[in-house]
């Protein structure tokens, strides 16, 4: 047998499985559901240990040996002969949000469950192995033990505000015991001791080890069971005077129709479509971790092939193959089952910016937008006009290629009337300042508002061809503008407004390049082509090499590599099982049937043409069905009640580990991206705010990159003095670009941000302390050691004269006689209003009636109540006329 022994954090809790390995083909797995302490896990492995033995009193032939220490389990997986299991080995933290802690997996080992002496040989069974292998689960594959990642931020706090009343109900209803997911974050029952844990079913449309996970899901506690996301997840803090910000960016890759870039295009028959990813970007007030006391943001948008029947074919070894749509849809039966799926998880409106070319010469793209448009255009006519799909067609190429128009300008645009129609999440209501001092652009939002704060209803469906490197650009400048919402709901900037070359955007800029990177590599082969340097049109000359490098890159792996990686997926996902008298996955001509159910069988039920929406989902727009409070939804939940001092419920612990020995050096939050260490420069008189516009050579990377990068720096800025300055978003003038040290092209698809940056060349920390320590004339405007001028010493001497004036009493009206010599010079009065006003304690003065009326009749003011004029106001107002005009 073998023994999985789980513990908690603390290693106070256990629970232990057994795994028959006599079975040669089943899986046999045995959860005794019971919570061990650790003495008590001892003295059963003690015993176990002694009944095991070869020979009793034989210490050296122990019954058990340590097999292997792991972080999780990933899943159990089958091919001709018996089952693996799939444990993660190795984690690095990559994010906290609200003391929830996302590991990136690192390592991971496959372990053959059936012993020795009952395997059943296969031939095959090494290849299929391999095959299997060839998804690398070290790369770009996450998970948490205690925030779940395949639903939006939204919606896990949606279920956090859950009436308690209905709370009470689902718990005599929960089948087993459960532990909470939001373990800190319970609801206290009225008068009680004890607090409601949630746990909800991911949305298995993210979850890549589903399929692993289903031969044990009803067999084991839903503790061993660890849902992993493939995607993207970067964090950075933003510091604003101290105040630290986290800005966390997570991608989720849709494990349905997953695949590479050629080999997936378009639909298949449920409406789940090539490419899709959710990219989801939070911030929230580090200093505040708890979801129900903390202020956190959130903004989601979505990326995916345009959902059609279209391929294209590779056969024909051309760099950009023919676009063929290969089934006829009249009635868009493929593209309402995924507008519909839309409109049950996100709301409405759903908002689809196609930046596919509008004019060719030989007609290729295009084919695709006109196709689309029909699409829209016939699904929109049983829609209500309010809930109806807005479809935004926009040539970006043609917009890049001509020299009087600005891209980033007229996506700055759309961008305002797509987070206007849509909102955005924050758990805070409106700030009273907002209130009283109201921005235009504030009012226009959209969204739903609600007593909690704002929900973002609607969503950003964004595509091109391949959906890489147009729709990244497109995805950071919406981004960019739902973060200036975002920092301005959040109390941090006084306009919903953000420039480019400022900190913040500097920040946000590199964590969607490490974002586009990674999504551009797990589906083309290749990092970026076209960045959004490339699109401001302030990219050294040096980029362009790499450009044609990333494109041979792409077209290698598309020709190569992309069918052997086909193969793993299909396999990973469990699209294609290997089965006795079935042929292999190699000798498949194509995986076309997998995917598309409907070839293989017909299906019971058939959608209506014009009713082609879910039913219910309508009755709550714009909310998305899958937030709202109903019966199907509540069948989702798991309830459990724990006592308020139960351990699975202290944040402090499970956040701090006191229990641990921890490094500065380990620490996660010391080690990210900082924008005050990496990105604001270095000099003493620069202004510490991350939202100032820098030049494009003041950056911190600058200072800290090493000798190579400065000098790429210098031949940048001399081929950008050549150039004329194009215009920016804000009107800024980019004379330049930015320093090259925040690019990260050459860093692969891992982001490696979370490194802490060390110099090891002596020399250059010599140059570095000599660019840093500048002269005093430098930063204050004066030179300390020259000698006052004779106007600023009269100036002084009266000064001080007034000073000593001020300072002469009546020695006679002194209460004590002073010892002191000074004590007749230097009298410090208290000159604060306050009859106690010291560290301890502070007890402010009474305010007369007068004051109070005038403050509330300021109050009202601003809400626009105006108080009618007296008889006294009219009379002060007749005497400033006259004074004034008279």
């Amino acid at each position: 047998r073998y023994f999985l022994v789980g513990s908690n954090p603390a290693e106070t809790k256990y629970r232990v499985l057994k795994i028959d390995r006599t079975e040669p083909k089943d899986l046999v797995i045995i959860d005794d559901k019971h919570v061990y302490t650790q003495q008590e896990v001892r003295e059963l492995l003690g015993r176990l240990d002694l009944g095991n033995r070869t020979k009793m009193g034989q210490k050296g032939s122990s019954g058990l040996s340590r097999a292997v220490s792991a972080f999780g389990i990933v899943g159990f997986v089958r091919f001709l002969e018996g089952y693996y299991i799939v444990l993660i080995t190795k984690r690095r933290k990559m994010a906290d949000i609200g003391g929830h802690a996302i590991y990136k997996i690192e390592d991971t080992s496959m372990i053959y469950i059936p012993n020795d002496s009952v395997r059943v040989s296969h031939p095959d069974e090494a290849r299929y192995l391999r095959i299997f292998q060839n998804v690398d689960l070290s790369s770009n594959f996450y998970f948490s033990y205690s925030y779940d990642l395949s639903h939006s931020l939204q919606y896990n706090l949606t279920v956090l505000r859950m009436p308690l009343e209905t709370l009470k109900t689902e718990t005599t209803q929960t089948q087993q015991e459960s532990f909470d997911i939001f373990e800190d974050e319970g609801l206290s029952t009225q008068g009680g001791s004890g607090v409601f844990g949630i746990c909800s079913k991911p949305y298995e449309k993210y979850v890549w080890n589903a399929k692993l996970l289903e031969a044990v899901r009803t067999a084991v506690h839903r503790d061993w069971l660890l849902y992993i996301i493939n995607g993207f997840c970067g964090q950075s803090k933003l510091l604003i005077y101290g105040r630290p910000i986290y800005v966390t960016l997570i991608a989720r890759r849709s494990s349905k129709f997953a695949g590479t870039r050629f080999l997936k295009r378009g639909a298949n028959c449920e409406g789940d479509v090539a490419n899709e990813v959710e990219t989801e970007q939070i911030l929230y007030d580090a200093s505040v971790m708890s979801f129900s006391a903390g202020s956190y943001s959130s903004y989601v948008q979505v990326r995916g092939s345009v959902p059609l029947y279209w391929s294209q074919d590779i056969s024909t070894m051309m760099p950009k193959p023919p676009i063929t749509l290969d089934q006829a849809d009249p009635y868009a039966h493929v593209a309402a089952l995924h507008f519909d799926q839309m409109l049950q998880r996100f709301g409405s409106p759903i908002i689809i910016l196609n930046l596919v070319k509008e004019r060719e010469k030989r007609k290729h793209e295009r084919i695709l937008s006109e196709e689309l448009v029909a699409a829209v255009t016939y699904l929109n006519q049983f829609l209500p006009p309010e809930h109806a799909i807005i479809y935004i067609p926009w040539d970006m190429a043609k917009y890049t290629k001509s020299k009087l128009c600005n891209v980033l300008d007229r996506l700055n645009v759309i961008a305002e009337s797509v987070v206007k129609k849509t909102g955005f999440f924050v758990n805070r209501p409106d700030s009273y300042c907002s209130i009283l001092r109201p921005d235009e652009k504030w009012n226009e939002l959209g969204g739903c508002v609600v007593s909690t704060g704002r929900l973002q209803t609607g969503v950003l469906r964004t595509n091109c061809v391949d959906c890489l490197d147009r729709t990244n650009t497109a995805q950071f400048m919406v981004g960019k503008c739902a973060l200036a919402y975002q920092l301005y709901s959040l109390g941090l900037i006084d306009k919903p407004n953000l420039q480019f070359d400022t900190d913040a955007v500097r920040l946000f800029e590199e964590l969607y390049e490490d974002h586009g990177d990674t999504l551009s590599l797990q589906y083309g082969g290749s990092q970026l082509v076209h960045r959004v340097k490339t699109y401001r049109k302030i990219a050294p000359w040096t980029q362009h090499s790499k450009d044609i490098m990333q494109t041979l890159s792409r077209y290698y792996s598309n020709a190569f590599s992309d069918a052997d990686r086909q193969d793993s997926i299909n396999l990973f996902l469990g699209v294609f099982k290997p089965a006795e008298g079935k042929p292999h996955l190699w000798e498949l001509p194509t995986d076309f049937y997998l995917h598309h159910k409907n070839t293989l069988s017909l299906s019971q039920t058939r959608q209506s043409y014009t009713y082609w929406w879910t039913t219910g989902v309508l009755k709550h727009l714009p909310l998305p069905y899958d937030e709202v409070t109903c019966a199907e939804n509540r069948r989702k939940l798991t309830v459990k009640k724990f006592h308020k001092y139960e351990e699975e419920i202290d944040i402090h612990n499970e956040f701090f580990r006191p229990y641990e020995l921890s490094s500065f050096d380990e620490t996660f939050c010391l080690a990210m991206t900082n924008s005050t260490r990496d990105f604001m420069p270095k000099n003493v008189g620069i202004d510490p705010s991350p939202f100032t516009v820098r030049k494009p050579d003041e950056t911190g990377k600058s200072v800290l990159g090493n000798k190579n990068n400065r000098e790429e720096t210098v031949l940048q800025r001399k081929t950008a003095a050549s150039a004329p300055p194009p215009p920016s978003e804000e009107a800024v003038s980019s004379s330049s670009e930015d320093d090259s040290g925040t690019d990260k092209e050459d860093e692969g698809a891992v982001s490696q941000r979370s490194t802490p940056v060390k110099v090891t060349d002596t020399g250059d920390n010599t140059k570095i302390t000599e660019n840093v320590v500048q002269s005093t004339k430098d930063v204050y405007g004066v030179n300390l050691s020259d000698i006052p001028s004779e106007d600023d010493l009269a100036i002084y001497a009266r000064f001080v004269q007034l000073g000593q004036s001020q300072q002469k009493q009546d020695k006679g009206s002194q209460q004590f006689c002073s010892k002191h010599p000074l004590d007749k010079v230097i009298n410090l009065i208290p000159i604060s209003s306050f009859s106690q006003d010291n560290i301890y304690e502070v007890q402010p003065p009474r305010a007369d009636w007068k004051s109070i009326e005038i403050f509330h009749a300021h109050i009202q003011a601003g809400r626009g109540n105006m108080q009618p004029l007296g008889r006294d106001d009219f009379l002060m107002y007749r005497e400033y006329i006259r004074n004034r005009y008279m």
